[in-house]
């Protein structure tokens, strides 16, 4: 008996409808043909960096739109294919319809994902940085993979990554990495990644092959717009220049073109040595040195520091956001959300869209609710 999907396909239609009034797609299409027309300016290409940036913003929002078209076009698709199943009795064609509409599903919520990012900085870059936590020097191991991981992943998204800050480890892996994702919705989307993450194996290092368990902590910041206005006096800075050390570009240590800043108030200190010009990498430590500033300024001020860094935990055991086990089993488990699998090879090779997904769906669950108690508690005082 040939199950006739016409509700389910209406369904879909009207929510792939909706999709389009909150994916603001008429203003993304000027943003579009301003960026493209942005490209065409002589001297684009002047600031690699930038262009670059710019055009993975660009390849973003086109990707973006072509995913609404294809959603679209594949409902048009499925109600075609139901109707010759339901009229010639055709299961083959039913089966199609009934894996089209499962992977019409995954797209839909994968496409949904945009619409959830409203903050004001989602939209835009993120910094992100590295550190290893508790675990000796494997957790400078863990801190290289974790790198690898999120480069992966990025250019699965077709991010730009650029390496600020990846000094070698004393014996092995990374003392931290500091790197900025360029790409639409990569501050909104790497928001998943902040926290302490845990990995447990056999270790590399011990001769015995006992079980080892590292940490390392992830922190996301936006990176600010210009407008933004962050204080930053001359005399409160202390920058000197080094030579380069560990991955990096070919002046790696060849030349004094590293760069330090450490402001004197607070105590920040940001090292970039990933460009041979000290120039650059002294305009990027700059950057850097805003977005922490700003976070610094609104956590004074109690406001909205959860949305820019998330909650602060110590990098060791009962902290930890997501446990990446290879030893006795092999598992990758979120614990906010509880998903988990046990392709833990795919993970650590940037195949987290899934747990990234997972969490803002969390997230937006987890944000209504409050909305509603709030809603609830006003009324019952009114």
């Amino acid at each position: 008996m040939i199950q006739d999907r016409t509700q389910d396909i209406t369904a879909m239609r009207e929510r792939v409808e909706r999709m389009a009034e909150y994916l603001h797609l008429e203003a993304k299409g000027d943003d579009i043909v301003a960026l493209e027309t942005r490209t065409t300016e002589p001297g684009f290409w002047d600031d690699q960096s930038s262009a670059q940036a710019i055009m993975a913003n660009l390849a973003g929002l086109k990707d973006e739109v072509a995913a609404y078209e294809e959603c679209s076009s594949a409902v048009d698709d499925l109600e075609v294919a139901n109707e010759l199943a339901v009229s010639e009795g055709d299961e083959g064609m039913a089966r199609e319809v009934e894996d089209g509409l499962r992977a019409l599903e995954k797209r839909l919520e994968s496409l949904e994902v945009s619409t959830w990012f409203t903050g004001e900085f989602d939209s835009g870059d993120a910094i992100v940085t590295i550190v290893p936590g508790q675990g000796g020097l494997e957790a400078q191991d863990w801190t290289e993979m974790l790198l690898r991981m999120y480069a992966k992943y990025a250019e699965g998204k077709k991010w730009k990554v650029d390496i600020h800050d990846a000094p070698e480890g004393v014996e092995l892996g990374i003392d931290r990495a500091v790197f900025t994702v360029h790409g639409r919705n990569a501050y909104g989307m790497l928001q998943s990644e902040v926290g302490v993450h845990r990995l447990v194996r056999i270790s590399p290092t011990d001769e015995k092959k006992r079980r080892q368990t590292t940490f390392a902590g992830v922190e996301v910041l936006p990176v600010l717009p210009k407008e933004i206005e962050v204080e930053i006096r001359d005399e409160d800075l202390r920058i000197d220049v080094f030579r380069s050390s560990g991955p990096g570009g070919q002046s790696v240590n060849t030349t004094d073109s590293a760069v330090r800043i450490t402001h004197g108030p607070s105590g920040i200190v940001v090292s970039v040595q990933n460009e041979k010009s000290q120039h650059k990498n002294r305009d990027t430590a700059m950057q850097i040195l805003r977005s922490r500033l700003y976070e610094l300024e609104e956590e004074k001020r109690r406001a909205e520091i959860e949305e820019l860094r998330g909650e602060r935990k110590e990098i060791t055991f009962g902290s930890q956001i997501r446990n990446y086990v290879l030893y006795p089993y092999q598992m990758v488990k979120d614990l906010r959300t509880s998903l988990e699998t046990g392709n833990v090879d795919a993970v650590l090779g940037g195949d987290i869209d899934e747990f990234v997904l997972a969490f803002h769906r969390w997230r937006v669950k987890q944000e209504q609710a409050e909305t509603v108690g709030a809603t609830a508690d006003v009324e019952a005082e009114g």
